[in-house]
């Protein structure tokens, strides 16, 4: 069947739904932090039919603040104070029947809204936070990010340290930035969504990681969670995602 929706998805290494999308966002001001973590361990947290994923063997955990902004369903505006709010991430990788993708065990995020549909739509773990990117320059990022209950935090900044480059097939940045799905398990159903944007243009960078107790409160045995070992830093990207869907037997 033809596309309807006229993207390019030659950079994508898997097929993509034919239809419209569903709903438009954009994902501003990133920083991605990760660690290695023990797949055993990690094992707790992953959805039965999902499997980790691994690079050269090892797992990984990211937490990743950034603004989400102007999201807003296909034909519609977006809303001002609405549609634009800080969101820090937890997110390991997996994959499902050849489809790399990322499942979320934390959205922590400034929207009343998000966190009130998306847990009990979706199923996506979205807790509500004071969360704010603040962009000083194009090179530095301060963030912070306080949970209203139970107060897990991610506070730091950002320091841009290199050129921006786009990754290479096979390396550790392929591997942990060009997904374009994810998957999370809703009433005890197995659920994903395709996601569709440029690839990711992005810099080398270091931080200064003054509180991550929101890593911290997943018990992954990391030595320290204020020193991530792989930084990065990304202007962002604007996405396209379609519907939430369950993966259908031997979809």
């Amino acid at each position: 069947m033809a596309a309807q929706h006229n993207l390019d998805c030659s950079h994508i290494p898997f097929e993509m739904p034919s239809r419209k999308c569903t709903l438009y966002q954009n994902w501003k001001q990133l920083t991605f932090m990760h660690w290695k973590v023990d797949a055993d361990m990690l094992q707790k947290y992953i959805p039965e039919g999902l499997e980790i994923d691994l690079h050269e063997g090892h797992t990984y955990i990211g937490a990743i603040p950034f603004t989400m902004e102007k999201v807003r369903p296909r034909g519609l505006p977006w809303v001002p104070f609405i549609s634009t709010f800080g969101e820090f991430n937890i997110r390991v990788y997996v994959t499902k029947d050849g489809v790399p993708g990322v499942l979320f065990l934390t959205l922590d995020a400034q929207s009343r809204v998000t966190c009130f549909h998306a847990p009990r739509s979706y199923g996506l773990p979205y807790r509500y936070a004071k969360s704010k990117v603040h962009v000083e320059s194009d090179d530095r990022y301060v963030w912070s990010s306080r949970r209203k209950n139970g107060g897990q935090s991610l506070i730091g900044s950002t320091q841009k340290t290199g050129p921006m480059q786009r990754a290479k097939k096979g390396s550790l940045e392929y591997f942990l930035f060009e997904r374009y799905s994810l998957y999370t398990s809703h009433n005890g159903v197995l659920k994903r969504a395709y996601t569709h944007h440029l690839p990711w243009e992005y810099y080398a960078a270091e931080v200064d990681v003054q509180s991550n107790t929101l890593l911290e409160s997943f018990d992954l045995g990391i030595d320290n969670p204020l020193r991530p070992e792989h930084i990065h830093m990304s202007p962002g990207v604007n996405v396209q995602t379609w519907n939430i869907e369950p993966i259908e037997v031997g979809q």
